[in-house]
């Protein structure tokens, strides 16, 4: 994977106040749901569960919090969600994926069409962009001082596909989706603090975009989908995330 770490958009996402962690809870929660009703309570049984959970923490979601939401979601939740996948293009030619777990396929089909076509993208059909794009694990670590030989040779030993070392002490693993759990463990048990372990798509080739007013017309499409509660995923092949205005 070619270095153009995620890592500054999700630093971007978590400068997050009070109400941002809130939002992020309240999306965790639905995935926990979805996550227990199909595997299990026990997170040591449910490798997507011990994923959810390990993201929570990452993102300063209380313990207790997270323990509510299993336990609702294991105490006969009447909710169900439904996945579901969009596609598109934003402005500048960006390709955009969404994901989402509804509960009304048709308000969240009707708010994500209104915020592709208010900033200026195109909603597409299914399959437009995500060909684009391959379903892999990625694990984040943020460590300053490090040797890279060695945590070459300790991510390959856990089970990596490929590390990339970024900028500011970040370190990018990817994974095939089904090793993501295994590895991520591994590192951690070699005393690795985890930033992020997460199933993602990640994009086999960007675009950059340097037109001011395209980025800030891209900042507000992601903006508001990511404000959407059914969305719980906005995928992108930007390149220079890093440019996107603060709104």
């Amino acid at each position: 994977m070619s270095g153009h770490s995620k890592w500054s958009t999700i630093k971007r996402k978590k400068g997050a106040n009070d109400a941002a962690r809130a939002k992020v809870f309240t999306k965790l929660a639905r995935e926990i749901s979805v996550a227990v009703k199909e595997g299990g309570a026990d997170p040591n049984n449910n490798a997507r569960l011990r994923d959810l959970l390990a993201k929570g923490r990452a993102a300063n979601v209380p313990q207790d919090n997270l323990m509510r939401a299993i336990k609702k979601a294991g105490d006969n939740d009447k909710e169900n969600y439904e996945s579901i996948t969009y596609e598109g293009y934003g402005n500048g030619g960006i390709a955009v994926i969404v994901e989402c777990l509804s509960d009304n396929r048709n308000r969240t089909a009707s708010n994500i069409r209104h915020y592709f076509d208010k900033f200026g993208g195109n909603l597409g059909t299914t399959g437009c962009v995500s060909f684009m794009f391959e379903n892999k694990g990625v694990i984040v670590i943020e460590q300053e001082d490090y040797d890279e030989e060695k945590v070459l040779e300790d991510c390959f030993e856990a089970g990596a596909a490929d590390v990339s070392f970024e900028d500011e002490g970040i370190i990018e693993v990817t994974t095939e989706v089904s090793d993501l759990a295994s590895v991520a463990d591994a590192l951690e048990g070699m005393g690795y603090e985890l930033k992020q372990r997460e199933a993602a798509m990640v994009p086999n080739n960007y675009t950059r975009v340097d037109d001011p007013d395209t980025l800030k017309k891209l900042a507000l499409l992601f903006d508001n989908l990511e404000e959407d509660d059914d969305v719980q995923n906005v995928w992108n092949n930007l390149e220079n995330s890093e440019d996107l205005p603060e709104l």
